[in-house]
């Protein structure tokens, strides 16, 4: 008969070592052992009868134990530490599969009801139970991807959630010393200046030094004398980072937040660097303090550091992409200023645009650039031509001399064609659109995602909305993008094992980027121009276009969690590779992982592969 094991310390010893229950922690593992209860089988004995339904789990803890099923004749032998029964063998096979003892066996068995109480407790176990759910199955991948997020996840904390008071408000009238001394009573930095329920102005203890006592002003004249009117808001549903690169950028110290017109409070950069995000903090704002392409190289050095610090902390891969995209946005942005500076300013309105990773907010610690530049309409090639080459080159020049390489196809805005009005840009897309030849496919992959990095945004946005106006339901345009998409498709062989690249510089590997990550990017490219959204980000496109309905909640849901977790092993490789010294790519031996990764890593692959079937199938006669 069953009995409670005796022997439950040993039991949590096997339980640790072992693949898939290794992952908890030893803590749990000990009262996990004394939910199972231990058995002896004699050789020959059936331990899973045909046609009946697993009524448990078991795990082998010493002989061996063949599964089988007669009726299709397939036979697999078990040894120890490998489990058979409820929730391992799967549900359309269950009636006719069984199980007998080749020689003397001890098995361990678990109750079905204990079995779910821990895959619910602990999600990531569901991925190693067939018979469960997709929905938990996927859910595991997600749990995965998002566990132990950490307080240095600055980017993924929305600003609201980190105000701590209502605002301070006063009437632009009141004056200087009263306004002093509520600030002095209330123990504040800051106080809002609001008229009519809007917000006025915003007055600081520096500007109360600066602007008042130290010129001697009337301490009874009104405080909007000193206030900076207008000021510069975040909106409350804006990531932290967001907020905490702008104050970095234009050197200021508190923020207003807004929820829509309403002011819901207050940020300063003390709530901000709280977070514990402080590399990033003072590496953003040391950028912006260098008057030399000097200084900017040694920051940028600092980069692969940065993300060394954000893998050590568990930071999230969309957290870290978005940190270290902020970084080469601000690098962009001082150099685009120190070129003005020396060339003076621009003759005519233009964006400086990235392309690619950058303005998806994905780039890691390798990344090289692409990026064009969108010149106003009134652009006169006699007239203005040598100031724009001088300056782009200036500005992709610099970007090259901080580590952000040449693009090896020369998409970057100083090259010619790449830096045009915005009327050349949008006879660029329509050819793209009408004539989706493979070198405009390949294009497209590039400037279809595109941000404005500085400058007038207008000249993108508008541009933008012309696009999609071409490509939404375009299903001639959308079959020649898929059909181009699936040529990056995940490494799974015949029989779902994961394929290694053989050969080659870098043989027994998997390519993490352009046969993981793209092909999802690729997929959330198609989904956000099918649906004519106006999105870069992948994760967020993803979010969008199914609540546009051009893919499944569920389908969004997997490809998010298979991004995500493709995300963080890959910014793990890397932060490895510059700890031991060299240079970081997307080349991932399986030996890096653990089994559990491995097993992951085929489901996220699993992932992508059956949703690029999906689309496939709905674009397969849009060609022709």
């Amino acid at each position: 008969m069953p009995h409670k094991s005796k022997k439950n310390l040993s039991l949590s010893v096997l339980l640790a070592s072992h693949p898939i229950w290794g992952q908890l922690s030893k803590k749990v593992l000990e009262q996990v052992a004394t939910q199972f209860t231990t058995d002896h089988a004699a050789a020959d004995s059936m331990l899973l009868t045909q046609g009946q339904l697993p009524t448990r789990l078991g795990l082998i803890l010493g002989g061996e134990v063949q599964l089988s099923d007669p009726d299709l004749n397939l036979t697999v032998r078990l040894w120890a530490g490998q489990m058979f029964g409820y929730g391992i063998t799967p549900q359309r096979q269950l009636p006719t599969w069984q199980a007998k003892a080749i020689s003397d066996c001890d098995v361990a068995w678990l109750a079905p009801q204990a079995l779910q109480q821990l895959c619910e407790k602990y999600p990531s176990l569901y991925y190693f139970f067939p018979s469960m759910t997709q929905e938990q199955r996927s859910a595991a991948i997600m749990d995965c991807a998002s566990d132990a997020a950490t307080a240095l996840n600055l980017l993924g904390t929305p600003i609201k959630s980190l105000i701590k008071r209502k605002p301070i408000t006063i009437a632009p009238e009141t004056s200087i010393q009263a306004t002093a001394q509520l600030m002095a009573d209330l123990r504040v930095s800051s106080v809002l200046l609001v008229e009519q329920d809007l917000l006025f102005g915003l007055v600081t203890d520096r500007d109360l030094r600066n602007r008042a006592v130290a010129q001697g002003l009337d301490i009874t004249r009104p405080v909007s004398d000193i206030a900076t009117l207008a000021p510069m808001t975040v909106a409350a549903n804006s990531p932290a980072f967001e907020a905490l690169l702008l104050m970095a950028r234009h050197n200021i110290h508190h923020m207003p937040v807004m929820d829509g017109q309403k002011i819901a409070g207050m940020i300063t950069t003390t709530d901000l660097t709280e977070q514990h995000s402080t590399s990033a903090v003072y590496l953003a704002g040391d950028i912006y303090k260098q008057r030399t392409l000097d200084g900017l190289k040694q920051i940028s050095a600092r980069v692969k550091q940065l993300q060394q610090h954000l893998a050590a902390a568990d930071a999230t891969a969309y957290s870290t992409g978005h940190i270290i995209t902020a970084i080469t946005d601000a690098l962009t942005v001082r150099l685009i200023q120190l070129a003005e500076m020396q060339m003076g300013p621009a003759p005519v309105d233009y964006a400086w645009v990235a392309a690619g990773s950058q303005a998806r907010s994905e780039q890691t610690a390798k990344s090289d650039q692409d990026n064009c530049l969108i010149l106003d309409d009134c652009y006169d090639e006699a007239t203005h031509g040598e100031y724009f080459k001088r300056f782009s080159k200036y500005v992709c020049d610099g970007l090259a001399e901080c580590g952000y390489i040449h693009c090896p196809g020369e998409m970057m805005a100083m090259t010619d064609q790449w830096r045009q009005p915005r009327a050349i840009w949008a006879e660029y897309f329509r050819k793209w659109i009408e004539q989706p030849k493979p070198k405009a496919l390949m294009l497209t992959c590039v400037f279809f995602d595109l941000r404005v990095i500085h400058g007038k945004t207008d000249l993108l946005e508008s541009l933008r909305q012309d696009v999609l106006v071409h490509t939404k339901g375009n299903s001639l345009f959308l079959a020649h993008m898929v059909s181009n998409a699936l040529k990056h498709r995940p490494p799974l062989g015949m029989f779902g094992n994961i394929s290694l690249i053989k050969g080659g510089d870098n043989p027994n590997t998997i390519d993490l980027k352009h046969t993981g990550i793209v092909p999802i990017v690729d997929l959330a490219r198609i989904y956000a121009l099918a649906a004519g959204v106006n999105v870069a980000n992948t994760h967020d496109r993803l979010e969008v276009s199914a609540q546009a309905g051009e893919v499944s909640e569920q389908g969004a849901r997997d490809l998010r969690g298979a991004l995500e977790f493709l995300g963080k092993l890959r910014i793990a490789h890397q932060a490895r590779q510059t700890q031991q010294g060299q240079s970081p790519d997307n080349f991932l031996a399986l030996e890096e992982l653990s089994n559990f990764e491995r097993s992951h890593l085929k489901e996220a692959f699993s992932v992508v592969q059956t949703l690029q079937g999906v689309l496939q199938q709905r674009y397969s006669g849009g060609r022709f």
